[in-house]
């Protein structure tokens, strides 16, 4: 099942200077990327500083990207936690306010062994009708999902697809080889579009496409298109930035690009905290040179 083909964005949470949500600012953003050609919107993942929401956060700001995009494109809710039942409670909350899909990462710090790792991701499916998409992002986790696993959990029915960040293409290739045909795979790292779409993969969800959506789609869409010699002129041209976009944890640089394109205030909740000043000139000068305009 492919619940979006192309460039969906890991959408930062626009906050204010006391860390409250700023829903105006979060409805703006979904309207540009939208207007820009995006694909999907993920809400409340990773970039989304979705650890820092509580509850009712958590599903107000997916409530509020639901309603904003209006059906116009899929709205995937990251409701991934390392407690499985908490994961249950934000998931069928997502599902109540009209998310189209579900993004579940492993569990973390406490982590678990490979049937509980199982048994996770299977009670979380068999709690919701929504389509789940596997997060596998081991650099943050210490956890990987394996090739063997992630065929395992593609037979449950609403388990259709997997993020991949681990950034480990064999893995990667190994995934495409023994999964579904149907089984969707979405690049997790903005620098390894290119080599997972070519193994087979739908698209991307992506960091870079919060401060470049139209330049990602383009990528995304080139590769759909099967034009590699676009999709690598793209793909390198994007790589200066994403290194400096990953300079700091993120979301720090990329919520700090997104400031410097004069559309949020880069406010966030302890413990992230402002972007170095050294990150701050090597964005400036980074997002100069991509073409995008830095508001002074």
């Amino acid at each position: 099942m492919k619940i979006f083909e192309g460039s969906g964005v890991a959408l930062v949470t626009p906050m204010e200077a006391d860390g409250a949500v700023n829903y105006k600012k979060l409805e703006e953003l979904v309207e540009w990327q939208i207007n820009e050609g995006t694909d999907a919107i993920i809400a409340c993942g990773t970039t989304g500083e979705a650890s820092t929401l509580t509850n009712d956060e958590h599903i107000a700001v997916i409530e509020a990207v639901v309603k904003k995009v209006n059906g116009r494109i899929p709205v995937i809710a990251g409701t991934g936690v390392n407690d499985t039942r908490h994961a249950i409670e934000l998931s069928t909350g997502a599902e109540r306010v009209g998310a189209d899909a579900l993004l579940i990462v492993t569990p973390y710090y406490n982590k678990t062994s490979d049937e509980g790792l199982f048994l996770h991701f299977q009670k979380i499916a068999q709690s919701v009708k929504l389509p789940i998409i596997l997060y596998s992002v081991a650099s943050r986790t210490n956890m990987n999902i394996t090739p063997q696993m992630v065929k395992r959990l593609s037979e449950i029915p609403n388990i259709v697809a997997i993020k991949e960040a681990s950034g480990d293409i064999s893995q990667i290739a190994e995934i495409a080889r023994i999964t579904p045909d149907d089984f969707a795979i979405y690049s997790g790292n903005d620098d390894q579009v290119l080599p997972i779409m070519a193994l087979g993969g739908q698209g991307a969800i992506s960091t870079i496409a919060n401060i470049a959506p139209r330049q990602t789609h383009e990528l995304t869409q080139a590769l759909l298109d099967g034009d590699f010699q676009l999709a690598k002129k793209l793909q390198l041209a994007q790589l200066p930035l994403i290194h400096t976009i990953f300079s700091e944890v993120n979301p720090i640089p990329v919520k700090t690009a997104v400031g410097l394109l004069g559309k949020i205030q880069p406010n966030f909740r302890l413990p992230l905290y402002t972007a170095k000043a050294e990150t701050v000139e090597r964005l400036k000068k980074e997002m100069t040179a991509y073409g995008l305009e830095v508001s002074k």
